[in-house]
């Protein structure tokens, strides 16, 4: 949530934003401007990452002071009316499992996954919660509207209570909704939670001996909700060093990743296109030999250019499911 007080108009946010060429001045200026409640070019030209909100070494919370001026301004042309219809409408269902087991929480991301995602005994035993009344809400920052989510914060929090079980969360925005996003609007979890890569973690670490170190290289497809917790990276370093995988440096990661460009694929697509193969090539250009994804989103969009310039891709849980002998490395790009 935006601090005014916390911010010392250094500019950072803006200038080690990805998607526009700004100095500290033309930066600061546009800040200067948000704060006075006028026009602002950043508004217009935002893709709604969140990268500012990680940037900000203050904790002012840039993004969302953006963030509110793009949904004041009607940049995105989704209302709030047909984000709560296409959201909360989807067909929700929890599935049981085992006692002493947590839940799945896949939100409504059931439509991205395959078959095979879940079909692994990495998740033996875990009943899965899944569908709108289960929807993250954090998803509604790439359609340029932040105050919905506010309003339908505490439902999505019951909702989860209302399971009974320690869930482990799949979907990274449904974490950071969570984790991180639900202490501004001062609301208590009272539920025991983890991220999906935590869980992995834990279950590679106590099946080591099922392992065989696959001894490849991959570049990470870091979801834009991750700019509310980059500290659980460390749980993703683990994994892919207990499967024998190398995350080489590259320009476009961590900090500096770029966006999948969902956002803006059907309201700027020859930007979303120039962004998507500056992110292949670096990860070409790193001497990776698959891109990793997180966001089962981000998954589907990077399809389209990995295919294009011969990378293959894999899925968090497809990787693990292949250092445990379930699954073969995939034989063809995209």
């Amino acid at each position: 949530m935006w601090d005014a007080s916390k911010c010392d108009l250094c500019g950072d946010c803006l200038v080690k934003c990805l998607y526009v060429d700004y100095d500290r001045d033309k930066a600061v200026a546009n800040i200067k401007a948000l704060m006075k409640g006028e026009t602002a070019e950043i508004v217009s030209k935002c893709i709604t990452c969140c990268a500012c909100q990680e940037y900000c070494p203050t904790g002012a919370d840039p993004f969302s002071l953006i963030i509110s001026a793009v949904e004041k301004a009607g940049i995105f042309p989704m209302s709030e009316e047909d984000l709560v219809t296409g959201s909360f409408n989807i067909p929700s269902e929890v599935i049981p499992g085992d006692a002493d087991k947590p839940v799945l929480s896949i939100c409504t991301m059931g439509r991205y996954l395959s078959e095979e995602t879940l079909a692994s005994q990495l998740f033996e035993g875990m009943g899965i919660i899944k569908g709108g009344d289960y929807y993250c809400l954090i998803g509604w920052e790439h359609s340029g509207k932040e105050s919905p989510i506010a309003k339908y914060a505490q439902r999505f929090i019951d909702n989860l209570a209302n399971v009974q079980k320690d869930i482990v969360f799949l979907h990274d925005d449904c974490y950071a909704m969570v984790h991180a996003k639900s202490r501004d609007y001062g609301i208590d979890i009272p539920f025991n939670y983890m991220h999906l890569f935590e869980y992995l973690r834990n279950y590679l670490r106590d099946n080591q001996s099922s392992i065989t170190r696959l001894g490849k290289k991959i570049a990470y497809q870091q979801p834009c909700a991750s700019r509310y917790t980059p500290e659980k990276n460390i749980f993703l370093d683990e994994i892919l060093e207990l499967i024998g995988v190398e995350r080489p440096p590259r320009k476009y990661e961590r900090e500096t990743a770029l966006c999948c460009t969902a956002p803006i694929i059907r309201t700027d697509v020859d930007r979303a296109v120039e962004f998507q193969e500056k992110n292949v090539r670096d990860a070409i250009d790193c001497g990776a030999d698959a891109l990793l994804t997180l966001c089962p989103v981000c998954d589907r969009v990077m399809r389209r250019p990995t295919g294009q310039f011969g990378l293959k891709k894999v899925y968090i849980t497809d990787l693990c499911r292949i250092a445990i002998g379930e699954q073969e490395w995939p034989t063809e790009a995209g």
